[in-house]
């Protein structure tokens, strides 16, 4: 969940993301969500598909770890049984 955070502006600037919001039909917190996310994206994009995933990678954890080194046979096992069908 959200956490409230205060935020001081100068009124230039707060008339300016009060048009943004009206014109996109958002609330000015969501404009400034949207600001602060676009903002911190530049500042630490992320530089290679690991590096997206990288928390992620041994989170999960399967029941049988040669699953993807015998599907080659169930494959072949799977089509000797329907060539013999026909």
């Amino acid at each position: 969940m959200a956490s409230p955070l205060t935020l001081r502006l100068d009124p230039k600037t707060r008339q300016h993301l009060a048009r943004i919001a009206r014109r996109k039909g958002l609330s000015t917190s969501e404009v400034i969500r949207r600001a602060i996310e676009s903002w911190t994206n530049l500042q630490e994009p992320v530089s290679s598909p690991f590096e997206a995933i990288a928390d992620l990678i041994g989170v999960v954890h399967g029941d049988n770890p040669k699953r993807s080194t015998q599907t080659g046979r169930a494959f072949t096992k799977l089509l000797k049984r329907r060539r013999v069908r026909r």
